[in-house]
């Protein structure tokens, strides 16, 4: 879901190589989904392989990450491990969703409406073990390595800014910033020009970085503020948030009145929700630390292999962007030699 903290943001637009010679934490889940609603066909299927088995993943994965390495940029994946507890309401929330719009997705493609088609087949996305499965094979033939997290994974992926395994933490969801990300780096995966829904009109999307220190300082509030307006506003682990309060009035009421339990107005709601639990899961996650975390040579003829053979990827288009990037690095490595001799 993720809260809603735009308003109170001033992100610092950035090119991806500003981010050359960087680690960065990839919110892994959220970035999968990303591109599975946007990397697919007309009526909003996702794209296949000839065996039926979704592939609009792996088209996002393989091209970006080449992009980020092509930028000497080191990507860490963080996997999602067992969902809290706290998330269940959403979990069902979003099930629901999913076999309501199942419903109307297949009678717009009867009707033959791709928009409405479209429209409702990316809330109908489901990121099962077999997406997952080849999301960490491509990763290990890329060379890049992945952390199985413990419970969610934007929670290990700000810790490991926190501990200085990475510089940034890339995801698109603000909860980012809750769990202690030093650094937030958005839109990095999905840059480019983005249509408006139900218009005709599109919106360039430029990375863009929020620093949390400086997050604070100009919204003149502490971590422990910023969880309490994001907790009135809804999270992941109470999603309803409390009744008739957006975000311009959960930071008025924090505001003024320093913390939920001081607020007056929603005294009779506080009786309804364990406010220290939900707290918890922001300050006190569960995280792991990876013992090392090493970036490897691209395997370079099994990676053919996996995405051309095994998935139907074009062979000369997928060579290319290989051979582009030991390229690079093979310049790059040759005017190192030559710096140092």
């Amino acid at each position: 879901m993720g809260v809603k903290l735009k308003d109170f943001t001033d992100p610092k637009k950035i090119k991806i190589e500003n981010l050359s010679g960087n680690t960065i934490a990839i919110d892994g889940y959220n970035i999968i989904y990303q591109f599975l609603t946007t990397i697919r066909g007309p009526t909003g299927e996702p794209l296949r392989n000839n065996k039926g088995r979704v592939t609009s993943h792996l088209t996002g994965l393989f091209y970006r990450n080449i992009n980020l390495l092509n930028n000497k940029i080191k990507p860490i994946y963080v996997l999602d491990g067992k969902p809290p507890e706290l998330k269940s309401i959403l979990i069902q929330k979003r099930r629901e969703i999913r076999e309501k719009n199942q419903e109307k997705y297949l009678k717009a493609i009867e009707e033959d409406n791709q928009e409405l088609a479209k429209k409702y087949s990316h809330s109908m996305i489901r990121i099962n073990d077999e997406i997952i499965s080849d999301t960490k094979k491509i990763l290990e033939l890329l060379g890049i390595p992945y952390v199985q997290a413990p419970s969610e994974g934007e929670a290990t992926a700000a810790y490991l800014t926190e501990t200085g395994i990475a510089e940034y933490s890339v995801s698109q969801d603000y909860d980012s910033l809750l769990f202690g990300a030093k650094k937030l780096c958005r839109n990095l995966t999905v840059s480019g020009k983005r249509r408006i829904p139900r218009t005709n009109r599109y919106v360039n999307v430029e990375p863009e970085m929020i620093e949390l220190k400086e997050f604070l300082r100009l919204n003149d509030i502490n971590r422990e503020q910023l969880i309490d307006i994001s907790i009135l506003i809804g999270t992941d682990y109470n999603p309803n948030g409390f009744t008739r309060i957006g975000p311009k009035t959960a930071m008025k009421y924090i505001k003024k009145f320093k913390k939920i339990e001081e607020i007056p107005a929603i005294q009779k709601e506080l009786e309804l929700i364990n406010i220290d639990e939900v707290r918890k899961m922001f300050l006190s996650p569960n995280v792991i630390k990876p013992d090392t975390v090493s970036h490897n040579e691209i395997n370079k003829n099994k990676l053919i292999s996996f995405l051309c053979d095994q998935n139907n990827f074009s062979e000369e288009r997928i060579s290319n962007m290989i051979n582009k990037l030991e390229k690079t690095q093979e310049e790059r490595s040759e005017s190192l030699d030559k710096w140092f001799k």
